[in-house]
């Protein structure tokens, strides 16, 4: 795999700019948060003329103090402007407050990852998640789900479902054109894709591949959905390769799976789901890949986003470069029949069939 990116034409004096803007990134993004969660930010975009510091201490019963340290960060970070001792919100600020993306990300890094992150060095050399000692001594998050802290679990699933949620309603006509009558979700989590096929198209049958733990939740949001005829759960250890997955389906459906996984057990649960289908059937492959975003905004979140994989959830995955998803999809026997580009938020759908 050959890979080029990025760029070095800055000017000196801007490099050291951004190096000091990554020196103090983890203080500032303290103040980014505080200056959100404690109503600074919601009061200033209320008031269009702008509002000084003793009136915005005086209604949200904060000091002067408190506040000015937080507004003068805020100015660095671009968040708001300051006229004649008023201040306002500005487009960034605005997006910090109202933006659901990034408030979803906000919430995901300072819940999930901020404590943990300390680590990271250790996870690089170690090769395993040192930061998610924070919340347990699981081998990796996803045996902790169920047990994380309400906060933790609350911006975790804000975050994996952010993404699907958009991606999913776009799917379903390109899953569902040749009829499928069998579909194995595998590492379906709370079960919000099968439950979406059921809902689109009364004839198919799911059945979810993922841990007991998992499973339990999803089994409950089936039932509240009234889909336990047509949608069941099989329970496996995703990394226990000697177990095979139920075979006969029409589609084995992966989706922001695979980038939970290192190469190797990538390979092999490709090698899986190549058992599971016959001649006609298909492996989805739906993934967000950092060389295939449109925006830099993506690739960066994506960047950030790996490490949360080598630091608290397995020590071992990434989000990958399409390169990597291709020459692994090729060793298990598999080729791509269709890429479909610019699906949800930033995903790229692989339609596989057997070689």
């Amino acid at each position: 795999m050959s890979v080029t990116y990025g760029k070095d034409n800055k000017s000196a004096l801007q490099a050291k700019f951004d190096a000091q803007k990554i020196a103090f990134a983890p203080i500032m993004f303290q103040a980014a948060l505080a200056l959100r969660n404690l109503g600074i930010l919601e009061l200033i975009k209320s008031k269009r003329k702008g509002i000084t510091i003793a009136s915005i201490a005086e209604e949200l019963k904060i000091s002067e103090y408190g506040v000015k340290v937080l507004l003068e960060a805020g100015l660095s970070l671009e968040m708001v402007m300051v006229e004649n001792d008023l201040y306002k919100i500005t487009k960034t600020g605005w997006y910090i407050l109202s933006d659901e993306l990034t408030r979803v990300n906000m919430d995901f890094t300072q819940d999930v990852n901020y404590k943990g992150m300390f680590t990271l060095e250790d996870s690089i050399k170690e090769g395993k998640p040192t930061g998610l000692k924070e919340f347990g001594e699981w081998p990796t998050v996803y045996e902790g789900l169920a047990h994380l802290p309400e906060k933790a679990k609350e911006s975790w699933f804000a975050f994996d479902h952010y993404y699907s949620d958009y991606a999913f309603p776009e799917i379903m006509p390109i899953v569902f054109r040749n009829n499928p009558k069998r579909i194995l979700d595998v590492g379906g989590n709370t079960g919000k894709f099968s439950i979406q096929c059921a809902k689109y198209n009364p004839d198919v049958n799911v059945t979810i591949l993922d841990l007991p733990g998992q499973l339990n939740v999803a089994k409950q949001n089936i039932e509240q959905n009234g889909f336990s005829d047509r949608v069941d759960g099989h329970p496996i250890n995703l990394l226990d390769h000697s177990n095979a997955f139920p075979q006969g389906a029409d589609i084995v459906w992966m989706s922001q799976f695979l980038d939970c996984f290192s190469q190797e057990d990538i390979l092999e649960l490709l090698k899986r789901s190549y058992n599971a289908i016959d001649e006609n059937g298909r492996v989805f492959i739906l993934e967000t890949y950092w060389d295939n975003q449109e925006f830099e905004a993506s690739t960066y979140s994506l960047h950030a986003t790996s490490l949360y994989f080598t630091n608290i959830a397995n020590g071992c995955s990434q989000m990958y470069h399409t390169e990597d998803m291709l020459a692994l999809v090729d060793k298990a026997g598999l080729e791509v029949e269709e890429t479909v580009e610019n699906i949800g938020v930033s995903h790229t759908l692989l339609i596989c069939k057997k070689k």
